[in-house]
């Protein structure tokens, strides 16, 4: 056992005398020294981690002030494309209305007699029978029941039933209730228009009554008759087909409405015209 450890320590003796030689020769090489070469090798790789931290620290600090950055600048950048969008609804607003002005000057232009109100449409009520709208008019603006409400094309819209003093219920055309005494104006042929009062049909009108002989066309354009309520000649719609009615003594033709019911902003209240 002795032996053994005698053997050992010749051993580390020997290791230890290599090493130092070998380091006494790189620090002749190199002109450094034994023990800074031993804090420099023990050193080197702390220094290592170190750095490597330090750089991965930067790394994050420069993504999160990016981050932030970018952030900032996607709102900025969402904020300018609202108000865009924005201004962009508004100039449309603007030139459709522009466009309604044009064409009811033109209406007024063809019946100076007539009195008009206007309003915007506030709310909807619609199902496969009924079909109404609230406008922001009412009777301290000269509105009252019965009078007949159109679009800036001299389009029928529909029967105001209702004013309040600050506004009115128009029951629409597509109202199956509603009958208004129409003319087919190419030929003349008379009957009455109302809602198609059918769920397939909820979107157009039907007129009725029409002679079973009466040769009518695709795309005839049908108008008022005239009355105590419409004028003569307001548009109220298109043929779009005809069928014979059940008991075959007289025709009937479906009709599509010229006003876009659905998608109305801006409606006319007539108050006022002439009668013939």
């Amino acid at each position: 056992m002795r032996h053994f450890f005698s053997t050992r320590i010749r051993v580390v003796l020997i290791l230890a005398l290599l090493l130092t030689g070998i380091l006494a020769v790189v620090s002749g090489l190199t002109g450094q020294n034994i023990p800074g070469m031993i804090v420099q090798t023990v050193l080197t790789p702390l220094r290592s981690g170190a750095n490597a931290l330090t750089n991965q620290a930067e790394q994050m600090y420069n993504y999160m002030f990016r981050y932030e950055s970018l952030q900032a600048e996607n709102e900025a950048l969402r904020s300018q494309i609202a108000e865009m969008q924005e201004s962009n609804r508004l100039a449309d607003s603007i030139s459709r209305e522009n466009d309604r002005l044009r064409q009811l000057l033109k209406l007024k232009e063809a019946n100076p007699d007539y009195e008009l109100v206007d309003g915007y449409v506030i709310s909807r009520s619609s199902t496969d029978w009924n079909s109404s709208f609230t406008v922001d008019r009412g009777s301290l603006h000269g509105i009252e029941a019965g009078m007949v409400a159109i679009t800036a094309n001299g389009e029928v819209v529909g029967l105001v039933t209702e004013a309040g003093s600050n506004y009115c219920t128009v029951k629409t055309v597509l109202d199956s209730s509603l009958e208004i005494s129409a003319n087919i104006a190419s030929s003349g042929y008379s009957g009455m228009v109302q809602g198609a009062y059918t769920s397939d049909l909820r979107h157009h009108l039907r007129m009725n009554y029409l002679p079973s002989s009466a040769v009518i066309r695709n795309r005839d354009q049908v108008v008022t008759a005239g009355s105590t309520v419409y004028p003569r000649n307001l548009i109220l719609g298109y043929v779009v087909d005809v069928g014979l009615g059940s008991t075959g003594v007289a025709k009937y033709a479906i009709i599509e409405p010229a006003a876009d019911i659905e998608n109305l902003e801006q409606v006319f209240i007539l108050t006022h015209y002439d009668q013939e």
